[in-house]
């Protein structure tokens, strides 16, 4: 199958700026491509994954893809998308953002080549970019972008209003120096990514053989976009969400969205797919298709190790046989639940569920407790006079407090 055709299938394509051209090209050799990512943050979330899982499509079928961490777009802001100006990082917190990007994508992209666009503009002086450069780009052309039109209402910084010219560089760059010859990127995109084949045939002619690609906005089947929880961002740092979260986030999609998602963020076959959209119809309660998806993105993200590990967290949460997890797994299954710090002294099983909010009263805790709903490292208690020591679990540092079946919290010995 062409990858053009094959992303097709999966709904990976927005806007194409000659689909013929590019499928005729990418049939006669192995091209080279690229995305860029700006440095906004310190990781990627998985809204990055879609155009990196993209690029890595075209990996797998031969040609090789750049990922262009904005050094230098990322110091000025992209407009896109965005209501008002962003706030300006200082250059110290964009130099460390670009490393920690830089680090975590060559962990899960290891076959892409990683460049940094601050290293061919930061030489470039005022005069050079204004007469080389801004030379090329017509006013009218840029305000009619919808990237910079969608902004005039509020008003646009200078500064913001030639980021577009920046990003054309990128693309003007790689193409002079690595002959890459598409550029992928999201829909709200498409006016940046046309503006660099714009430059591109300005400064090279127009024979030039450039493309742009978009992919969709991610929807689900409700209408609401796609990528978000009641927590925030669902990042790709294990710090910041850890691999059992980043599972279980995968492993709760919704029927009516696990085959879109299975085709977009998996390298799975369409028989394969096939297969698991049958099981969706026959077998819904099994939730094959979304334990496969879980299976695939985690590992893909986070490798092997990580998988097992977030596979063996659900499975004693299911079976509440908290005793065998580690103390390291307890930090990762329970990382996002409601926690408190209490002393290392031995105390009360009341104290302990006041002490942790578990109840907000002492005779609420004491029904609780006696009505059997209280389990302490997954064993239920139901003496009102038991005393907790703290040193008895978890190397000391954790108590597991689980009320009623599935409310659980975290007491942190401090």
């Amino acid at each position: 199958m062409n990858i053009i055709d094959e992303l097709s299938w999966r709904g990976l394509i927005n806007q194409q700026s000659d689909e013929e051209g590019l499928r005729k090209l990418v049939d006669e050799k192995a091209i080279s491509l690229y995305c860029g990512m700006d440095p906004t943050g310190d990781s990627m979330h998985i809204g990055h994954l879609l155009p990196f899982m993209t690029l890595e499509r075209f990996a797998k079928a031969g040609h090789h893809p750049y990922i262009v961490i904005g050094g230098a777009t990322g110091s000025i802001g992209d407009p896109s998308g965005k209501k008002a100006e962003r706030p300006m990082q200082t250059m110290d917190q964009v130099n460390h953002n670009v490393e920690a990007l830089s680090n975590q994508a060559n962990k899960i992209f290891s076959n892409f080549t990683m460049v940094n666009n601050y290293d061919w503009t930061h030489q470039i002086g005022i005069l050079d970019f204004l007469r080389d450069y801004g030379k090329l780009f017509n006013v009218n052309t840029m305000l009619n972008k919808e990237i910079i039109s969608s902004r005039l209402e509020v008003g646009i910084s200078f500064t913001e209003f030639t980021y577009q010219i920046l990003q054309s560089l990128d693309f003007l760059t790689l193409y002079r120096q690595h002959n890459v010859q598409l550029q992928v990127g999201g829909g709200d995109q498409w006016g940046n990514l046309t503006a660099g084949l714009d430059l591109i045939h300005k400064a090279e002619g127009q024979d030039a053989k450039v493309y742009a690609l978009t992919i969709p906005l991610l929807l689900k089947a409700d209408g609401t976009k796609f990528g978000k929880t009641a927590g925030g961002a669902v990042w790709l740092d294990p710090k910041k969400t850890s691999p059992y979260e980043f599972y279980q986030f995968w492993f709760n999609q919704d029927d009516k969205d696990v085959i879109n998602l299975l085709k977009k963020f998996t390298f799975l076959s369409k028989e394969e797919i096939d297969k698991l959209a049958d099981a969706v119809k026959t077998a819904p309660e099994k939730r094959l298709a979304q334990k496969t998806l879980a299976e695939e993105v985690t590992k893909f993200v986070h490798g092997e190790e990580a998988l097992k590990t977030a596979e063996k967290i659900t499975e004693v949460l299911f079976s509440g046989e908290i005793q065998e997890l580690t103390t390291e797994e307890v930090a990762e299954a329970f990382h996002g639940v409601p926690s408190e710090e209490i002393s290392s002294d031995p105390i009360n099983l009341v104290d302990l569920l006041i002490a942790v909010n578990v109840d907000k009263s002492k005779r609420q805790a004491r029904e609780d407790i006696q009505n059997g709903a209280i389990r302490i490292n997954g064993e239920r208690l139901t003496d009102t006079t038991t005393e907790i020591d703290p040193k008895d679990s978890f190397d000391g540092k954790y108590i597991v407090i689980r009320r009623g079946k599935k409310k659980y919290f975290l007491a942190k010995i401090n």
